[in-house]
């Protein structure tokens, strides 16, 4: 697995990460109009959908999310209380559930959602399949799972700094993994901010599919991979320490190249 690619490491980096996703990171890696169009293929349209955000965060995706249906039906779960803690700011979330939670493992009944969205959390997931099988379990059937993830770049620098730093699937195991757990008519839509030009593949997908009928995903499952509660030993938190140190350095790498990518665009707009 990548180094960020662990409960543990993505929980102390978005520790640190909270402190400036919504001003700084979401300009440049997750806009408004990729939300928009990600949104799109979640269909969510009905006030009164019960809709999860997993991995929701600061709340960025759930602002979309309630902007359709009304917040008293939406409920936001992350590991990380220091992301729903920022959460709770946003007033436009004010009506909406809060829970910590691990999106491996919901704590949720089978078919109790409408609607299912999760954005940019998959790339942290130590195990993919679960994590998808799961989204499959909690919708009701005829209801509507949507993942929005990164794509392994095409570039060779680029494709290693991810490689190094977190989870970055292919567009064929977003599908096979979708398909897989038992989801029907899965799509992929890709989206990506003003600054990405590469065209030999997308900079992320929206993945979308329906459940076809009621109860747990066909797909036999392992027990999970990580578990937060288990104790830490002191060898394992170094190894972490040290994996949390290299993986936020190589994703840190990212945020330079998307800056002089975005402002090399809006001058050339001029």
């Amino acid at each position: 697995m990548r180094l960020i690619q662990h409960k543990r490491e993505a929980l102390w980096f978005y520790r640190v990460l909270s402190l400036a996703y919504d001003d700084w990171v979401n300009p440049l890696f997750w806009t408004e109009r990729m939300r928009e169009a990600a949104l799109a293929a979640a269909r969510l349209d009905a006030r009164d959908l019960d809709t999860l955000d997993a991995g929701a965060g600061t709340g960025f995706t759930t602002e979309g999310i309630v902007a359709r249906v009304d917040p008293a039906r939406v409920t936001m779960l992350d590991q990380s209380p220091h992301q729903l803690a920022r959460a709770a700011r946003r007033p436009a979330l004010a009506g909406v559930r809060r829970l910590l939670g691990d999106a491996e493992q919901l704590p949720f009944e089978d078919d109790a959602f409408d609607r299912y969205v999760s954005a940019g959390s998959i790339e942290y997931w130590p195990d993919p399949q679960r994590g998808v099988a799961e989204a499959y379990r909690v919708l009701r059937p005829g209801g509507v799972g949507v993942v929005i993830g990164p794509v392994r770049p095409a570039g060779r620098l680029a494709r290693a700094l991810a490689d190094l730093w977190m989870l970055f699937p292919t567009e064929q195991q977003y599908r096979t993994w979708f398909e897989r757990a038992g989801f029907a008519d899965v799509q992929l839509l890709p989206v990506a901010p003003d600054w990405y030009r590469d065209r030999r593949v997308p900079y992320a997908v929206a993945v979308s599919g329906t459940k076809p009928a009621p109860g747990r995903s066909p797909l036999p499952l392992a027990p999970p991979a990580e578990d937060l509660r288990a104790p830490l030993t002191a060898g394992g938190g170094l190894r972490a320490a040290a994996r949390f140190a290299a993986g936020s350095a190589a994703g840190l790498a990212f945020v330079p190249i998307a800056a002089v990518m975005t402002l090399r665009r809006r001058l050339g707009r001029r």
